[in-house]
Order: structure tokens, then C-alpha cells, then sequence
């Protein structure tokens, strides 16, 4: 509105002196070409009765040096001079603006001098009345209206556009006011102009989505961690208390023994918990490069199960991390692959694709196909898991994927072509030397 305000003045204030000039320039050439019609005229031969008017102007004198009117149209019969300015012989036209003070009309005229006429050296005056725009505030009172009717128009659409626009942006403040933890599921309403705001609420929506997975998921971790944590805390109270009822009963070893196997159970849970809390936070310590070949060599010839570990692997296939946590990551997959396999495992790392790719293979009965997102769920354990290893936590494939996924990877799980068992497909970028990740 103000900066319509500033151009409407300056418009207005250029508009008005302009109307100005060129009204006035077409008097003065309206009654300048009367009189000089008129000074032609008596050059040959004096008027005969009045002078008739010349292009729409009816008041037209010829006047003597004396002040003497010699000649005059019907309109000025019996009536003086318009006007006492005089032009010189050779100074071209006289103007003049002229009010009667009475009726308040005022009149622009244009006189010449005309020294060789029929009536001897004679002046001649025409006059044409004067415009009321230029007479009074008239034209300034038309365009100041005219100006506050445009500058209201103004502000009237932009406050109805503005609230146009901005009532989405306060539907969506009123609804996230109304989203809590207790109802993540809500949404923030999209409006249908496809603009700006439009994309923002679907953002927020997005970030909604996020943040009610990431809650449901914190409630199931929460109850899962709970429920694994419950029973050999149980297990090991139940110990306790049987032990401190009759202590004489038993032999106090084995039940030390067996305290002591619910307490590294409880330690590799925490233990578990707190790696999948930092990972959660994104707290990575700082990286290398790892030549992901080499520590998979490694840790394969580091193996002691009952299961034959081999590997084929392509050194120099370079990524760029944690070593510690690569090596918790493959620790993992080489273990659970051990525990379901029945005679072979293969670790297997080549370079596919601008990637690093690493494939635990084992000859085990695999995961069905509709349980192979599940199992890297936190605390998820199939029924060949739990009875192959009762004391499992169910986080290790939680932690890899984890792992991978911290490090701009992926991690799957499909039917090995290789073993006929079960493969873990890990991909990583390459490490590409000057740059962190590839």
C-alpha cells in the first residue's frame, strides 16, 4: 500500500502539471490562430459590421494603440479592450490570462501586432475562455479521488489475496498444534494450489511419517528390550533367591555358574542396546579407508566354529569407515551364517558397479522369502534361530544393517546360487582416493 501510495503521488503530482501545459498550449493556439486569421483579413480592407468568429472563437478585437476598440465580434459589442498588454511591431504575440471578477470566468488571450492593417497600425485580441482545470483545484481534487479510489482498490485485493494465501498457512498452524506424541498419526492439510505452502505441508507430512516410524519403532524397541532383558534378570533373581532360601541344598558352583551365565547373557544385551543407540544418534567416530578384501580374509582365518569358512575375495576393494565397525559388521554375519549352516561357509568381496560388494554364503536351509526384512527387525529371531541359539539377543542383524546403513550401504538377505543355503548381500561405495565416500 505505501509503495502504491509513492507512485500514485508522483503519478498524480506529473499528471496534473502535464494536463496543465497541454490544456493551456490549446488555448493559446486556438485563440493565436483566430487572430492571426483576423490580422490577415485587415491587411486588405476594414470589417464592415462585426468580425465573425474564426474556428470557434467568438471574441475577437481589433484595438487601436490608444486602447480604441476599432472592431469586435458580436459577443464584445460595446465592451473594452480584452486585455492592456500590448505586442511590440516585431516581438511577436502577447498572452495574457484575463478574470472577471464578478461571474469568476477568466479568459486566455493571444494578441498580435498588426502596424500596416486597413486600420493603420492596429493590435488585434482573440480570447478563449480558460479551462476550469486550469482555473481552480478541480483537475488535483479529480486525480487525488481518482487516486484513493485506485489505492483502495489496492488494498482491498492485496488483503483479500494475502488472506487467500495465508489461511492455508494457518490451518496448517492450527493443526500442528493439535499433534502430540500421544497422536503422531495426524497430517497437516495440503491445500490444492500447488504452490509454496502446498510443498511444505507435504514436507511436514513427510517429516510426520518419519517421526511416527521412529517413534513406533522406539515403543517396539522399548518393549522388545524389556522383554529380552526380563528374563535372565529373572532367571537370575530365581537363582539368587533359591540359593539364599537353602543355601546348603545345592552346590553354590553351579549356581554361580549359572548367575554368571544370565549376567554375560544381560551384558551382550546391553552391550547390543547401547551399539544400536549410537548408531541411531549417527555417532560415527572417525573413518579410513578399508581394504574391505583384506578384513574379510582375515576375519574368515580368524573363525573357530565347527564349520568350514572360506573365502574368495578381491583385495584393494577400498570403502571408507570404521574398521571397528566393519568388523562388527562382518563378525555378525560370519557368526549367524555359522550358526544356520551345516558343513560350508563362503565369504566372497568383489567390485560391481562403482561398489564394493560383500556376500556371506552358507548351506544352510535360508530364509523364506517373507521373513527376509523381518529378521532385521530389533530382537526379531526365527524358530531355527532360537533353537540353534537359545541365548541370542535377535540384535546382531539389527547392528549390521545398522552398520551399513551408517555407512551409505544397504544390507539383504536372499537364497545363495553359490551354496544353496542362505546369502548376505552387503554393498558399500568405493573409497575413491581425495574424496571421503565415493
Amino acid at each position: 500500500m505505501l509503495v502504491a501510495a509513492l507512485i500514485l503521488v508522483v503519478a498524480i503530482t506529473a499528471t496534473s502539471r502535464l494536463t496543465r501545459v497541454v490544456v493551456e498550449r490549446e488555448e493559446v493556439f486556438a485563440a493565436g490562430e483566430a487572430a492571426r486569421e483576423v490580422v490577415v483579413d485587415i491587411q486588405k480592407e476594414r470589417f464592415d459590421g462585426p468580425i465573425r468568429p474564426r474556428g470557434g472563437v467568438v471574441r475577437i478585437q481589433v484595438v487601436s494603440r490608444s486602447g480604441e476598440v476599432l472592431a469586435a465580434t458580436g459577443t464584445l459589442a460595446g465592451a473594452g479592450p480584452l486585455t492592456s498588454a500590448e505586442p511590440r511591431r516585431d516581438d511577436g504575440p502577447v498572452g495574457d490570462v484575463v478574470c472577471d471578477p464578478d461571474p469568476g470566468d477568466c479568459l486566455t488571450v493571444v494578441g498580435y501586432s498588426s502596424p500596416d492593417s486597413a486600420y493603420g497600425d492596429a493590435l488585434v485580441y482573440a480570447a478563449v475562455p480558460r479551462s476550469v482545470l486550469l482555473t481552480g483545484p478541480l483537475l488535483e481534487f479529480s486525480l487525488v479521488g481518482l487516486g484513493a479510489a485506485v489505492l483502495a482498490s489496492i488494498g482491498g485485493i492485496a488483503w483479500w489475496q494475502s488472506g487467500r494465501t495465508l489461511r492455508p498457512v494457518e490451518d496448517v498452524r492450527t493443526r500442528l498444534e493439535q499433534i502430540t506424541a500421544s497422536d503422531p498419526d495426524k497430517r497437516l492439510p495440503v491445500p490444492e494450489t500447488d504452490d509454496e505452502i502446498a510443498a511444505l505441508a507435504r514436507t511436514a507430512n513427510e517429516t510426520l511419517r518419519r517421526l511416527e516410524t521412529a517413534l513406533d519403532r522406539q515403543r517396539r524397541f522399548a518393549s522388545d528390550a524389556s522383554h529380552e532383558l526380563r528374563n535372565p534378570i529373572a532367571g537370575l533373581r530365581t537363582r539368587l533367591e533359591v540359593e539364599l532360601a537353602d543355601p546348603g541344598a545345592g552346590d553354590p558352583r553351579e549356581a554361580l555358574r549359572g548367575a554368571l551365565k544370565d549376567t554375560q547373557r544381560l551384558e551382550r544385551i546391553v552391550a547390543d542396546l547401547l551399539e544400536l543407540a549410537r548408531l541411531d544418534a549417527d555417532l560415527i567416530s572417525g573413518g579410513e579407508p578399508v581394504d574391505l578384501g583384506e578384513l574379510a580374509a582375515a576375519e574368515a582365518e580368524r573363525r573357530a566354529a565347527g564349520v568350514r569358512v572360506d573365502s574368495s575375495v578381491e583385495r584393494g576393494t577400498h570403502v571408507y569407515g570404521n574398521r571397528a565397525r566393519l568388523a562388527r559388521l562382518l563378525t555378525n554375519l560370519l557368526a549367524n551364517a555359522e550358526r544356520h549352516a551345516e558343513r560350508r561357509v563362503l565369504v566372497g568381496v568383489a567390485q560391481e558397479g562403482g561398489q564394493a560388494v560383500l556376500r556371506v554364503h552358507d548351506d544352510g536351509h535360508g530364509v523364506p522369502e517373507q521373513d527376509r526384512e523381518r529378521i532385521f527387525d530389533r530382537f526379531a529371531r526365527l524358530d531355527e534361530s532360537r533353537r540353534r541359539d537359545p541365548g541370542g539377543t535377535g540384535l546382531g542383524l539389527a547392528i549390521s544393517r545398522e552398520i551399513a546403513r551408517a555407512l551409505g550401504g544397504t544390507l539383504d538377505a536372499g537364497d545363495s546360487d553359490v551354496l544353496g543355503g542362505a546369502v548376505f548381500v552387503l554393498r558399500l561405495p568405493l573409497y575413491r582416493p581425495g574424496s571421503r565416500r565415493s
